[in-house]
């Protein structure tokens, strides 16, 4: 239509959304779906959370906020990253909104200008090149396939930075693959970060408590403490206690560009929902004994997941470090037929096929910028997955 913005023509819907909202209405049909297209846990949200949110309200605490958050949600910020990260903040430096996702909206939004660049690794989140698109600037693509672990290299980030690189977006552990970098494939790229003083860098450490066989967590303002002054270090609740509705990401970053992201806010949402604020004080402050116990639910379905998918001769699927995603590819099923008849030329030809034909939803890797491949979330019941790769398997079977 000839009044929308030449800006919101530059971007793409979300398939994520998109897939998800379809197989809802399947469902709504009456068919017999398992959605693994979504990444958010099967868990509730643990009743100390709940409790402090009635609590909020019970003591009217319903009304505005300060734009940033409440000074109790920052201090429990500025908390949480001194005790997990090792990162000496205060109150001061942290800043809070509705979700992740708002986060990176308001950090690109007050910085970019056209003709910036943002390097993004591949596969991404879908969400990534599109803001930078709508903020009217450049997404640089450096490829970090299965050939790496699907982790950007040092090699492929130097030839991905140019004079008009202003950020790095990096994501660990990853959406889509689950790859998570290690504190040594942090350094090597930090080391590449310290020649390049105008690149800033934010780092998405939305799955910091899901990563398995043992590993630690890293971030890269604590690999390399010389470009804390440069980093904005995103987090939220969403993933890790299960508050995805809840909405609140925070961060920690530069005060002049939390600043910038305070005046953006205060002109857009005003401020996050007061009572999921409130809520986040308690998930943040309190007991964290359960993210053990999810973590060992969530290693047990992707390793029930991986051994299902690769037991399939057309898919070839890695091992991920940490969230609740698997990337497999499907290429050598490309260029074939479904059973009922689809003729699979591209990556979303198969999911959409799958759908369709099993009632199984994922989400196609093109959207995540890496043909070839599918995302599917493990965030479901063990029996939902089990099913959900028998269904799968069975699909596969059928394609010649």
């Amino acid at each position: 239509m000839a009044f929308l913005s030449d800006a919101l023509g530059r971007v793409a819907p979300s398939a994520t959304v998109a897939i998800s909202q379809k197989a809802r209405v399947m469902a709504q049909e009456g068919k017999d779906i398992i959605a693994l297209s979504a990444g958010e846990p099967d868990f509730d949200t643990p009743v100390h959370v709940r409790d402090a949110a009635k609590k909020a309200m019970d003591e009217g605490k319903t009304r505005y906020t300060n734009v940033d958050g409440i000074p109790e949600l920052k201090e429990a910020v500025a908390r949480k990253f001194k005790r997990d990260n090792g990162l000496d903040v205060t109150a001061a430096d942290c800043f809070v909104s509705s979700g992740g996702k708002q986060i990176i909206f308001n950090a690109l939004m007050a910085t970019l200008n056209p003709g910036d660049e943002v390097v993004i690794p591949v596969p991404y989140w879908v969400s990534y090149p599109e803001i930078v698109r709508l903020c009217g600037a450049d997404p640089v693509f450096a490829v970090a396939d299965a050939s790496t672990g699907f982790k950007l290299s040092p090699e492929a980030l130097e030839a991905a930075i140019t004079p008009k690189t202003k950020w790095l977006l990096l994501n660990t552990p990853s959406n889509p693959t689950g790859a998570a970098y290690t504190a040594a494939e942090l350094r090597g790229l930090a080391d590449v970060l310290l020649r390049h003083e105008h690149v800033h860098i934010l780092t998405d450490d939305i799955y910091e408590v899901l990563v398995y066989d043992g590993g630690k967590f890293s971030t890269i303002a604590q690999v390399e403490p010389k470009l804390q002054p440069r980093t904005l270090t995103m987090n939220g609740v969403s993933k890790s206690h299960a508050m995805t509705g809840w909405r609140i990401g925070y961060c920690t970053g530069p005060r002049p560009l939390l600043a910038a992201m305070t005046k953006l806010q205060g002109q857009s949402i005003s401020n996050p929902t007061s009572i999921s604020q409130w809520a986040a004080v308690a998930a943040l402050d309190g007991p964290q004994e359960f993210l053990g116990e999810w973590l060992k639910v969530f290693q047990e379905r992707r390793d029930l997941v991986v051994k299902g998918l690769n037991a399939n001769t057309g898919l070839d699927c890695l091992t991920p470090e940490g969230a609740f995603y698997v990337f497999p590819s499907c290429q050598r099923l490309l260029g074939k037929t479904s059973a009922g008849g689809t003729k699979l030329v591209t990556d979303e030809d198969f999911v959409m096929a799958l759908l369709e034909e099993t009632g199984v939803a994922l989400v196609h890797g093109t959207a995540f910028g890496l043909p070839g491949h599918f995302r599917l979330s493990y965030a479901a019941s063990n029996a939902e997955l089990e099913e959900a790769v028998r269904r799968i398997q069975q699909f596969c079977a059928g394609i010649h």
